[in-house]
């Protein structure tokens, strides 16, 4: 039997290298800062070239080690030429959280083609893709790794607020989480999610500059911060959850309705 420290525990994620999608603003800033602070090379991605520049020099202004590409989900030659380019500037990436997202914002009735086919492929497709494309260098390289999925509360309680697409392309992405955890666990690659309530982001911004203040409807009364998310991110990257796959950890500060 394999002999395990006491207790098993590290969130040590040296060595490691870290691909984020949506690091422009919200979840994504934080979660790139942080596993560059436990350790990680990490590749930030985004569509907006001066707020990656910008999180690019805080993360090597706190020592950490960052390349910047500019991505758009719903540009599959895209997606592939930036695991192409992650692989060459700081190695193959073991690490991959599918955090890029938009809202629909709309009644399901009122949206445009053009913005059903946006969603779909930022929300899903384009996760599923590149999810896809990461496992098949982990494979070929014989390496492990962990895919953390970010999906929402939305995708599993439906509150009726304009967002259906949003909340089915994040149920997508929950099962999306469970299957390939089935599919790739004998190549020791583990894909967990993580389903968030409302925290704090341009996107929740949004909403709530639309709805008013929504956390008075909450059990705490409150919105949540990014940071609140650290430990589990952490956790779900790090060799701790060597024996976790195929799970979706919500964290709604139980503001979901049960």
């Amino acid at each position: 039997m394999q002999d395990y420290p006491l207790p098993n525990n590290s969130f040590d994620l040296s060595g490691q290298v870290a691909l984020v999608t949506g690091t422009t603003s919200g979840l994504g800033w934080r979660f790139a800062r942080v596993l560059a602070a436990a350790g990680a090379k990490v590749a930030i991605t985004g569509r907006r070239t001066e707020r990656l520049e910008e999180l690019k020099s805080v993360i090597e202004g706190d020592g950490g080690t960052c390349a910047a590409f500019t991505l758009d989900m719903t540009d599959t030659d895209a997606i592939l030429n930036t695991v192409d380019a992650t692989e060459r500037a700081l190695g193959t990436p073991t690490i991959l959280v599918n955090n890029a997202g938009i809202p629909d914002a709309q009644r399901a009735h009122k949206m445009s083609n053009e913005l059903i086919d946006a969603v779909f492929d930022t929300n899903l497709r384009g996760p599923f893709v590149l999810s896809c494309e990461v496992a098949r260098r982990l494979i070929a390289a014989e390496l492990p790794g962990r895919m953390v999925n970010i999906s929402s509360i939305g995708g599993f309680n439906y509150g009726g607020n304009g967002a259906a697409l949003y909340s089915i392309t994040k149920s997508g992405i929950a099962r999306m989480t469970e299957c390939l955890a089935v599919e790739w666990a004998r190549y020791n690659i583990n894909v967990n999610g993580i389903a968030p309530g409302a925290f704090h982001s341009e996107m929740m911004d949004g909403m709530v500059s639309r709805m008013g203040d929504i956390a008075q409807h909450f059990p705490r009364k409150r919105i949540c911060d990014p940071a609140q998310m650290d430990s589990t991110l952490l956790y779900l990257c790090s060799p701790s959850s060597e024996a976790v796959t195929g799970t979706v950890i919500k964290i709604d500060d139980g503001q979901g309705s049960r």
